[in-house]
């Protein structure tokens, strides 16, 4: 056979491939995950009874929206590192961003209060429970993240790994927002980041592992 005959062979009955399939396949797994946590969430702590008295308090929705950029930042980082050579791009400054404005938050918070009310303002009443209650809700997301990335091409494993243990854990702290009463910025600025940390350490640990292709 000659070469023209067989690149013609080759090509023959190739089928275009849906673009879009892996962005699909990520909003399933996501949407999933997101009804399995809520679930388990409200079945093991309780939404908290007050959630609509929050809806009128400007940092319910200052907290709302930091876990929610940072899930934003997470997710978009795992959808581009799934991919070989893709770069990261919004994903550091959505990741960054809240981590700055919570924390510069805490620490105007901090320097106005009177030095009894910091202790208070740090460690609320759930700071021994809050990170491993947003770890133990972040489970349903790593593994549909993990599920997704591994159905395509990542490369730099373990850097991958950290991302989808970002996200899991921001998805988490999202979730669990809906039970916790905490509103002060120093303490979602320290334990909800905390919350977030540990996914991303067993990520990062797991990746090259659970990613390997």
């Amino acid at each position: 056979m000659k070469t023209d005959d067989l690149a013609v062979a080759l090509a023959g009955g190739v089928q275009a491939v849906d673009v879009r399939a892996p962005k699909r396949r990520q909003v399933a797994a996501v949407g999933i995950a997101t009804g399995a946590a809520f679930v388990l969430m409200a079945y093991w702590l309780g939404v908290r009874p007050d959630l609509l008295d929050g809806f009128n308090l400007p940092m319910f929705w200052f907290k709302e929206l930091f876990c929610a950029v940072l899930a934003a930042g997470g997710l978009l980082a795992a959808a581009r590192l799934a991919r070989p050579g893709a770069a990261l791009a919004w994903a550091p400054a959505l990741i960054v961003a809240p981590l700055l404005a919570m924390w510069g938050t805490a620490v105007v918070v901090m320097l106005d209060a009177a030095p009894d009310e910091r202790a208070y303002l740090l460690l609320g009443s759930s700071w021994t429970e809050c990170p491993y209650n947003i770890v133990s809700l972040a489970v349903p997301f790593f593994v549909a993240i993990v599920w997704v990335m591994k159905g395509m091409a990542p490369t730099r494993l373990r850097l991958a790994g950290a991302a989808a243990g970002f996200a899991s854990g921001a998805m988490g702290a999202m979730v669990y927002s809906l039970h916790c009463p905490e509103l002060t910025a120093p303490f979602l600025g320290v334990w909800y980041a905390l919350g977030m940390l540990l996914p991303t350490v067993a990520g990062a640990l797991l990746g090259p592992r659970l990613l390997r292709w």
